[in-house]
């Protein structure tokens, strides 16, 4: 399952249209607002606000930070080991860097990545560049060995992605064995990078490039599990871990419709594309508009596999087959945040805002703008504002560009609100909190000397340990 950037609509998809099955494009589908928050949803099967942060504010996740994903989180690879699934992350991990906390050590067996976003490149003194790990054990770095260039936008990463990928399937086919197969490129993300077969390939610019040659990648890797007769009994699923970037202005993806962008709790941000792929199993050429989120895959997962989660934690996601597999299609409650705070809740085509925020004029200043070319009054708001005592609601069917709120006096308004706060209260009762993650900073964890630098004589020495609070701006 791809990680990035939205990669849907205003280009040419070739393998996308032609294998989609079951999809929900841009209508129903709810990821998390940036990476981070996705993936940790996605592996632990619940929302991740009160396990990772203390603070509404939150953003990237910067080598300085000091921690991770939690031991005591069960992850989805994790149990599908115990159930006698072979695992391989290829791709962005995301949920720290430092050796505790990387995919080895929480369930994978295999691992071609890197644990953050290709940034850089860096001079390896301020800061280093980003190590890329083939298993338990770094194998080079962006920008040095695994060349990106930032003038042309160069790189062969997607190429080498899809030829783990590949690798990976012919061995389980060989072997007999159940897998589980997490694809995670961010070509999408800037910096944007494609092959030199694809440059220059799509009127979108370097976007679209690598875009498409996503489309192929992922086109190989459906065709590989043809070849080795494991169509049938193989779920893929396709999505995306939050919506455009704004920022990136012509550099990135499109919300269509849908206001503001990644980082915002607006639908923008929180809205994705769904394909779900299984030729035995699911009919094609259905569109389904069942509300869910990434951590419905975790349920999913563990619902395909008979395999039991542990049963002393709360989980948010619920198992899709039954809509993968008959079209079915049920109410539930979505509940929206950013760092600790409760933004948003939705139920059926009804989402109410509680808090509104896009980013600060001091940012925006500086060119970076979450709603850019998007002003609502009194919904896009440059500050944290606070509607409790009379959240903002929307009908996301009427109006799926969150711009014209239903008035508080109506009765429309008073119904729809009651079942909303009824939802959030129990919501809310049922919360734990837990200890933060990443509220600690400290330039000495950096990826200054990963595990197996010392092999390669490529460790580089790094600064005297000066703990500090981390800031997040957004």
């Amino acid at each position: 399952m791809p990680q990035g950037q939205k990669v849907y609509d205003m280009f040419l998809s070739p393998m996308f249209d032609h294998t989609s099955t079951v999809s929900s494009p841009g209508s129903q589908y709810l990821m998390r607002r940036s990476a981070w928050m996705a993936v940790t949803c996605l592996l632990t099967g619940h929302t991740p606000q009160f396990m990772l942060t203390a603070v509404t504010f939150t953003g990237y996740t910067p080598q300085e930070i000091v921690g991770g994903i939690a031991d005591s989180e069960v992850l989805v690879s994790e149990l599908l080991a115990q159930a006698g699934y072979r695992n391989k992350i290829i791709g962005k991990w995301h949920l720290g860097h430092r050796p505790q906390y990387l995919p080895l050590r929480h369930g994978f067996h295999e691992w071609f990545g890197a644990p953050n976003c290709h940034f850089g490149p860096y001079d390896n003194k301020a800061t280093p560049n980003i190590p890329v790990y083939n298993g338990s054990d770094m194998m080079g770095r962006y920008y040095e060995d695994f060349a990106i260039s930032r003038a042309s936008g160069e790189s062969n990463l997607t190429q080498l992605y899809v030829r783990e990928a590949l690798d990976f399937i012919d061995r389980q086919a060989a072997a007999g064995r159940p897998f589980f197969l997490y694809w995670a490129p961010d070509a999408t993300h800037g910096p944007l990078y494609a092959s030199r077969g694809f440059l220059g390939t799509s009127r979108r610019g370097l976007y679209g490039d690598a875009v498409r040659e996503l489309d192929d990648g992922v086109g190989r890797i459906l065709s590989r599990l043809r070849d080795r007769g494991l169509d049938t009994n193989t779920l893929v699923f396709f999505t995306s871990d939050n919506g455009a970037a704004m920022v990136s202005r012509s550099k990135g993806g499109s919300n269509g419709p849908f206001l503001c962008g990644k980082q915002t709790t607006f639908e923008g941000g929180m809205r994705e594309p769904a394909i779900a792929w299984w030729p035995s199993r699911i009919q094609p050429g259905q569109i389904s508009h069942q509300l869910s989120t990434v951590m419905d895959l975790f349920s999913t997962a563990l619902d395909l596999a008979v395999a039991v989660p542990p049963s002393d934690r709360v989980y948010d996601g619920t198992s899709l087959l039954p809509t993968l597999l008959n079209g079915t299609e049920v109410d539930r409650p979505v509940f929206y945040y950013r760092g600790d705070e409760l933004m948003a809740v939705r139920y059926g085509l009804y989402k109410a805002h509680f808090w509104t925020w896009t980013n600060g004029e001091d940012e925006r200043s500086k060119g970076i703008d979450f709603c850019r070319g998007e002003d609502v009054p009194g919904v896009t708001t440059m500050q944290q504002v606070n509607h409790t005592d009379s959240p903002l609601l929307f009908h996301l069917g009427r109006d799926p560009g969150e711009r014209y709120s239903i008035k508080p006096k109506s009765s429309e308004y008073k119904q729809a609100m009651r079942k909303l706060e009824d939802l959030v209260a129990v919501h809310r009762a049922g919360l734990l909190p837990g200890e933060p993650q990443f509220n600690m900073c400290d330039s000495a964890v950096m990826n200054w000397a990963p595990a197996g630098c010392e092999k390669l004589g490529r460790c580089l020495k790094g600064p005297k340990s000066k703990p500090y609070k981390c800031p997040w701006p957004h």
